[in-house]
């Protein structure tokens, strides 16, 4: 009787292993783009929760956001990406900030990211 083996060869093995670290380092770079991006969406929406913050001056409303940014470590938003517009009786805040890392040799991973939130009067103010 003559036994048959089966299962992966050990280049097989090296390979399926090469191609899944590869997918793995290239998460290990977008990740954190994606989870300053969540803390940039949810430092708008707690600005949006702000009571009184229609009667602030962009400026004043900037600083509010820099310092919820501030706590989530969120680095590459800066003063010139972020506008914020008079809009009806409250404002409009749009951040629009691209992250460049990078992946192997001279090849890189470029994100763009835009939020925008309506800053208005709600029932708190």
């Amino acid at each position: 009787m003559k036994r048959t083996q089966r299962g992966m060869t050990l280049i097989g093995f090296i390979i399926t292993l090469a191609v899944v670290g590869v997918f793995v380092y290239m998460g290990m770079k977008t990740i954190p783009m994606y989870s300053e991006y969540y803390a940039v969406k949810q430092a708008l929406n707690g600005l949006a929760q702000e009571p009184g913050v229609t009667g602030y001056d962009p400026a004043k409303i900037k600083d509010l956001f820099f310092r919820r940014l501030y706590i989530s470590y969120a680095d590459n938003v800066k003063a010139e990406n972020v506008k914020v517009v008079r809009k009806d009786a409250g404002y409009v805040m749009t951040v629009e900030y691209e992250v460049r890392k990078p992946l192997i040799a001279n090849l890189d991973v470029v994100g763009k990211f835009k939020a925008d939130q309506e800053l208005r009067r709600g029932a708190v103010d």
